[in-house]
């Protein structure tokens, strides 16, 4: 049994506070004994007190299964990123048999992505600390793999600890956006896989506006990308597009570029 961590006994003494808040004082007597035995500081007996009742009753155990339900809820969801990232890069670009339209497929890329990037900051701006929905999930199903009714004060005193350092918002948006890069990251792989193994055309289409605003908006969103190496169709081969499937490869592969970049 591998000794506590600083985090973990801070986690437990928070966990056995909590508990007392909500159930009422624990039989303490032993525990009080061994604390002023113990000696140190306030701080130092309170944490004394809180291990030998966390020990006693069970919760360093369930703060071990915490731990694992913790790591089998992270690869759950790592796995679904993954999966959802694949699949937006599958759905984009299609089986090949029709021509992909290139706005289409970048908005079924990127809109998804973009709608939950305004929904984060709009919960960081209004919601405060309690903000990110997929780090609250997390916490949520690391509790239920972790099988143990012990464990139910141990996700509150997390966030407890993580609120009164500033952290909380910080690591929960790590993780939130970690899964982002991840699920964007399992798309380009597709996208690449795809790109290599079928033959792509690329066209855009319109009934009510003229190829101008396609041809600036191409050349905007190509922009950044350009300046790491990616390819940006010039105008004739934008225009091109708009108006047949185009039949030059290099007219596709400027697309596949664009649309990868």
């Amino acid at each position: 049994m591998t000794a506590p961590t600083p985090l973990d006994k801070r986690w437990l003494t928070e966990a056995v506070r909590l508990r007392e808040e909500h159930a009422g004082p624990l039989d303490d007597l032993e525990a009080n004994r061994r604390a002023r035995q113990q000696g140190g500081d306030l701080a130092a007996r309170i944490e004394t007190r809180a291990l030998w009742l966390a020990e006693r009753d069970g919760l360093a155990e369930a703060l071990r299964h915490w731990k694992q339900g913790a790591r089998l809820a992270l690869l759950a969801m790592m796995m679904l990123a993954v999966v959802s990232g694949a699949g937006l890069g599958l759905a984009a670009l299609g089986d090949g048999q029709r021509p992909v339209n290139v706005f289409w497929a970048l908005g079924s890329l990127l809109g998804l992505n973009l709608l939950m990037l305004i929904g984060w900051a709009g919960g960081l701006l209004f919601a405060g600390e309690q903000g990110a929905t997929l780090g609250r999930l997390w916490l949520w199903l690391s509790e239920r793999f972790a099988r143990d009714a012990k464990a139910a004060h141990l996700a509150p005193a997390l966030v407890v600890l993580l609120q009164r350092k500033r952290l909380n918002r910080w690591l929960l948006g790590a993780l939130v956006h970690g899964l982002w890069l991840l699920a964007m990251m399992a798309a380009v792989v597709m996208l690449l896989a795809l790109l290599a193994t079928r033959r792509y055309g690329f066209v855009w289409e319109t009934t009510l506006l003229a190829a101008e605003p396609f041809i600036t908006l191409t050349h905007i969103l190509g922009a950044l990308p350009s300046l790491l190496g990616f390819a940006v169709p010039d105008e004739a081969m934008i225009r091109a597009s708009g108006a047949t499937l185009p039949a030059l490869d290099i007219a596709r592969q400027a697309w596949a570029s664009w649309l990868l970049g």
